[in-house]
């Protein structure tokens, strides 16, 4: 049985706050913001047994906790890489080169969608809108945006965050 997870006070006296906000017998108006930091706090996915845990947390129904983690591409139901590629691949994307921009970063890592790298660093996503119609292609890492992308700025941006992942891993060590 895996063990049991739960969120550290800190975090938990957020989520009170969370739920406070609304009304008597609503709480499941926070799973939203509940999910975004069950997914930061356990690993950067929301594995089931985390989905249960936030049901538990809202006492509503597990399955309503899975329809909406599955229906939101910000949410991932799966380990990935420590950087996801999320390429938008709706209309306006792809009529200025979304699909070519995603067969670029695949060849170039060596992967296909839903995979990630040997080394742990990448994995890549195709999602829906991302509401940068006038700069696609578009890949969102994280918060972060990469616009008006083209071959040499999709290479730009791996350099760059191989080299943040780099950084990141020296401070580790020292």
């Amino acid at each position: 049985m895996p063990s049991p997870i739960a969120f550290d006070v800190p975090t938990m006296s957020l989520i009170q706050d969370i739920v406070s906000r609304y009304p008597e017998g609503r709480k499941k108006s926070a799973l939203l913001p509940i999910l975004h930091l069950a997914q930061s706090e356990f690993g950067g996915w929301l594995s089931t047994q985390t989905m249960d845990y936030v049901a538990s947390l809202l006492d509503i129904q597990s399955i309503e906790v899975y329809e909406v983690a599955t229906f939101y591409s910000m949410f991932r139901l799966s380990k990935g890489g420590t950087y996801v590629l999320e390429v938008c691949r709706t209309g306006p994307c792809a009529l200025v080169g979304a699909e070519e921009i995603q067969a670029y970063l695949e060849k170039k890592l060596g992967i296909k969608e839903g995979e990630t790298t040997s080394d742990g660093l990448f994995s890549i996503k195709g999602v829906e809108c991302l509401a940068s119609c006038g700069t696609g292609p578009v890949i969102q890492v994280g918060e972060k945006y990469w616009e008006s992308l083209d071959q040499s700025k999709v290479d730009e941006m791996i350099d760059r965050l191989r080299n943040d992942a780099d950084q990141a891993g020296k401070k580790d060590l020292s």
